[in-house]
């Protein structure tokens, strides 16, 4: 707790026995208050590694809801148990949990109301080994995205985000799509509703057991990232009712 914010950091997992015990040892629990992770029906055995290293918050899937529908089940068990701030943390050891305190500072004292963690302001991404045509293909996606919605963001893509409990109840990311797209959805419709949005810079470690989408999966996410974009371009700029953005603006 800080300044009298609960929080909750929530782990979406799939085959993460190997990494979550590494991750959840950094997180900084003089901090966090609850941890939650949702074992999306991993074919390993991330549930009894959670179970055995003392996280006490794990919900099993009885089925594969993909990416997103693995963050719904944590963003809604984080918001029952009455989180402040919530931060979205992968347990695949990508991200370090040692910036969860920065990250919830500036949630705390007021001055954002959502932070991400940005693998690309400073030389984190390629220098922690994030494959080049991911790195060229972020960098692409987050100009187009930028000039779409009238953002200045260094990436729309990294999964290292912390949120006020205000912006998950603002926003109806339970209609949002199961799949990778879910994460620049739900920022889509963060930036609709104009809450203030900041960055922190975050190193970024890509090996064996780090979890990754394969090439024909990325274009398949580029293409539903600028999906999004037109939608919030049409729905902000030119009232084109669109689904995405209905439950933000009243439709």
């Amino acid at each position: 707790m800080v300044n009298q914010k609960k929080i909750v950091v929530v782990l979406p997992a799939f085959n993460a026995e190997k990494t979550i015990e590494k991750t959840y040892n950094e997180i900084p629990f003089d901090f966090v208050d609850d941890v939650v992770l949702v074992d999306d029906m991993s074919a390993d055995k991330t549930f009894l590694k959670a179970e055995n290293i003392g996280i006490t918050n794990i919900i099993k899937h009885d089925k594969n809801f993909g990416y997103g529908g693995n963050s719904k089940t944590c963003y809604n068990r984080a918001l029952d148990l009455g989180a402040d701030i919530v931060i979205m943390l992968h347990p695949d050891y990508q991200y370090t949990p040692k910036l969860i305190h920065s990250m919830c500072y500036l949630i705390s004292n007021d001055l954002y109301d959502v932070v991400l963690g940005s693998r690309i302001l400073g030389k984190g991404a390629l220098k922690g080994g994030m494959p080049i045509y991911k790195y060229i293909f972020n960098r692409m996606l987050t100009f187009v995205q930028n000039i779409l919605m009238g953002q200045k963001l260094s990436e729309y893509h990294t999964g290292y985000r912390a949120f006020k409990s205000e912006v998950l109840r603002a926003i109806d990311y339970n209609k949002n799509s199961d799949n990778f797209v879910f994460d620049n959805q739900m920022l889509a419709q963060v930036c609709f509703l104009d809450f203030r949005i900041g960055e922190i810079s975050c190193p970024t470690k890509y090996d064996n057991e780090s979890s990754s989408i394969n090439f024909r999966k990325s274009i398949v996410y580029g293409l539903g990232v600028v999906k999004t974009s037109l939608q919030y371009f049409g729905a902000k700029n030119l009232g084109i009712k669109s689904g995405l953005f209905r439950s933000c603006d009243g439709i």
